[in-house]
């Protein structure tokens, strides 16, 4: 016992004397790198200060060529570093810019996996560097307010604790390779109708429980280099302007070091702009000289309406972002296409997607009884690297999931294919999604018909990039290009048939939950999407997703639309709900989801047992430790994710009915019994006091809820904070 003690005590030595040594070293290193830019602000002309801080192409800035100042290359990254395009942005028809294509946001939040969000970031930094891509606009979390917005696809979920794990380690992945992460869009970007003019009126206690936290987590704890101002208002100005958030709020309370970028042609002023915390303004093409940062913002320096503090500040700020990137010493060389990409791609891919049910345990597949397949559906062969309006990739290579099946099974099972319906999409300008073509009848008749002659139908259904797409919102939740007619048509002609969705937002598929016995939720799952659906259908992965959003079941359920709270009159949204989003609202208001947040099925089956915790009671410094045992009780290995929960009775301000304050996701082998561990500091029980603008721990009773999703709580404890 006295020599271990004695090894404890060497090792806390050993451990911390260095841990002391880098902070000293780290800050005096920052004092260098501040006062060698202080040094080269000086010697830069009025001129050339101003220079830097607008565009001078789609996704560039300009340097300082006579001082070895090199400008910043940005590019768009949510799925990954997206083709060179000239203005207009055409494409440049390089043949050096294909790139890896990584499943989108939802996609990456449906693995709550915090370990592959800082892969995705790690291996998308490596492209950007090998492709001179300085500043990679991504990650975008704005929280998913309403089902129908068009880039909830892009984005993470309803959830800010949720979106928080993610965001951290998805800037730190990029930000491994000498890259700057560009965390967007703050904040309160949660439509795409009128998002470039609509005012958001949102109370301040909301504020900061719901939308901030990603946003302070990255921050703070990411040390993300660049934010991106968004396009909308709040509270009546515009957040590229707003002194409240990037003034007092991003650089003031959080300390922000780096770079406010407006978001493309998202500037809306000169000096309240300048005076108000942006630091660089982008647009979408030329004539650069009459940007608002430009030839007006020298003038206004000279008129002595935004002093040359303040620019002094902004080029300080993007100089210590090049010699974190473009400048840096000794960076990454950078990869592209690699193998190594490839698994990323495929491990987030597999573990996203989502069981929601399996009533006949058709999968996973017996493979032994099955001579024939149909593979029906338009989205079984559409690819999802480009398509709508915003930001794709021009991938190396996509395979589709028809291509995954013939993969896995071509050589044993005779794979036919019918399209069932057309999933051509054009949107018109319009801010909300026409209405798609209906069922044609021939398709239907010829996939229904295909059904009948084989063992068993797959049916891939959903949405594509360019039906759910940043610049518009859907209009509802329904199934586009007449899919129900298709999946009626089918599951009639064949009883086993398998209804995959693919889609990166909630959709109406209530009917087909009451119908179909076999539901499989996919994404738009990158360069690996086909090969890693067909093992989940396969049962060589496990799933292991489990939904970041609550599925409704109708639209009218969803907290914004059922108060009359979406897309806003007169160019005024008033967020009604406050705290109650997502599935704060419906498990608060008592409603039933057609699919809970967090939920989703696996091939195996979990027991939770003896949830308890290190101790009963806490103070505000310490943090809850608790532990609940998970037994697999099945016949598969499989990774379950521990969702902790805690609620608050008699709480002096509204709460909801439980908020999630820690998840872990865990391989347990089949049969074997997992102690999993999570801890939840006291601090994050807090709520926000708009009368002492603070953040106040509430004495008394808390419950803490252990289970596989919001509405499937296994076990409960019981602390007391003092």
């Amino acid at each position: 016992m006295r020599t271990r003690i004695l090894i404890s005590l060497v090792l806390i030595t050993f451990l911390s004397a260095p841990t002391i040594v880098l902070a000293q070293t780290k800050g005096k290193s920052q004092q260098a790198l501040d006062a060698k830019i202080d040094a080269i602000v000086k010697k830069l002309t009025l001129e050339e200060k101003i220079g830097m801080l607008h565009a001078n192409g789609i996704f560039s800035t300009t340097g300082v060529e006579r001082l070895g100042i090199s400008g910043l290359m940005t590019d768009d990254g949510p799925l990954g570093v997206r083709e060179d395009v000239k203005e207009g942005w055409g494409s440049a028809n390089l043949t050096t810019d294909s790139a890896t294509f990584f499943p989108n946001g939802s996609a990456l939040a449906a693995t709550w996996n915090p370990d592959l969000a800082y892969r995705f970031g790690h291996d998308m930094g490596e492209e950007a560097r090998a492709r001179k891509k300085y500043i990679m606009l991504a990650p975008a979390f704005n929280i998913a307010r309403t089902p129908l917005c068009g880039r909830t696809y892009e984005y993470y979920s309803e959830d800010p604790f949720l979106n928080s794990r993610l965001a951290v380690q998805a800037v730190k992945g990029i930000q491994s390779q000498n890259i700057a992460a560009c965390v967007k869009h703050f904040v309160v970007n949660n439509q795409e109708v009128e998002r470039g003019r609509v005012n958001v009126n949102v109370d301040e206690r909301t504020l900061r429980e719901i939308y901030l936290p990603a946003f302070k987590a990255s921050i703070t704890e990411g040390n993300a280099w660049t934010i991106m101002s968004a396009y909308n208002k709040l509270r009546g100005v515009y957040c590229s302007e707003n002194d409240y958030l990037l003034n007092k709020v991003l650089k003031g309370e959080w300390k922000f070091k780096g770079i406010v970028i407006s978001d493309w042609g998202g500037t809306h002023s000169t000096v309240a702009a300048a005076n108000n915390g942006l630091d660089l303004e982008m647009g979408s093409g030329p004539k650069y000289d009459k940007y608002f940062f430009a030839t007006k913002l020298l003038d206004s320096v000279k008129a002595g309406k935004v002093s040359t503090k303040v620019i002094d500040e902004k080029v300080h700020r993007i100089l210590w972002v090049l010699y974190h990137t473009a400048m840096s010493a000794n960076p990454p060389a950078g990869k592209m296409n690699t193998p190594a990409h490839s698994k990323t791609v495929y491990d987030i891919a597999a573990e996203s997607i989502v069981l929601l049910k399996n009533d006949k345990h058709l999968l996973p597949l017996n493979t032994s009884g099955i001579k024939s397949i149909a593979i029906i559906g338009d989205n079984a062969t559409h690819t999802f690297h480009l398509g709508g309006f915003g930001a794709g990739v021009k991938a190396k290579y996509e395979v589709t999931p028809l291509a995954g099946l013939q993969n896995r099974l071509g050589k044993t099972v005779d794979i036919k294919f019918a399209q069932g319906y057309s999933g051509v999409y054009r949107q018109h300008g319009a801010s909300v999604n026409a209405p798609t073509k209906p069922a044609d009848s021939a398709m239907v008749a010829e996939a229904a018909d295909l059904a009948k002659k084989t063992d068993m139908a797959i049916l891939f259904i959903g949405g594509n990039r360019d039906y759910e797409s940043e610049g518009s919102d859907r209009k509802d939740l329904s199934l586009p290009f007449g899919e129900q007619t298709l999946v009626d048509a089918v599951t009639v002609a064949n009883p086993n048939t398998i209804v995959v969705v693919i889609g990166g937002a909630p959709y109406d598929i209530g009917k087909i939950k009451q119908n179909n016995h076999t539901i499989v939720w996919s994404w738009y799952n990158g360069s690996e999407n086909g090969n890693a659906l067909a093992d989940v259908l396969l049962g060589k992965i496990n799933p292991s997703g489990r939904l970041p959003f609550t599925f409704p079941a109708e639209l009218k359920d969803s907290p914004a639309h059922a108060l009359d709270a979406y897309p806003g009159e007169n160019l005024q949204v008033d967020y009604k709900e406050g705290i109650l989003v997502g599935y704060r609202w419906f498990d608060t208001k008592k409603i039933e989801p057609l699919y809970c947040f967090g939920y989703g099925l696996s091939y195996t089956d979990y027991k939770y047992s003896g949830l308890k915790t290190a101790k009963k009671t806490y103070k505000t410094g310490e943090n809850i430790t608790a532990t609940v045992t998970i037994k697999n009780t099945g016949k598969y290995a499989g990774k379950e994710t521990v969702q902790l929960y805690v609620s608050k009775d008699g709480s002096v301000v509204e709460r909801a009915d439980k908020e999630l304050k820690a998840f872990k996701k865990v391989l347990i082998p089949a049969g074997q019994t997992a102690s999993v561990t999570v801890s939840i500091p006291v601090k994050d029980l807090a709520y926000y006091d708009v009368n002492t603008s603070k953040w106040v721990v509430e004495p008394g009773k808390y419950k803490l809820l252990a289970g596989s999703s919001s509405r499937d709580i296994k076990e409960t404890e019981t602390i007391t904070v003092d």
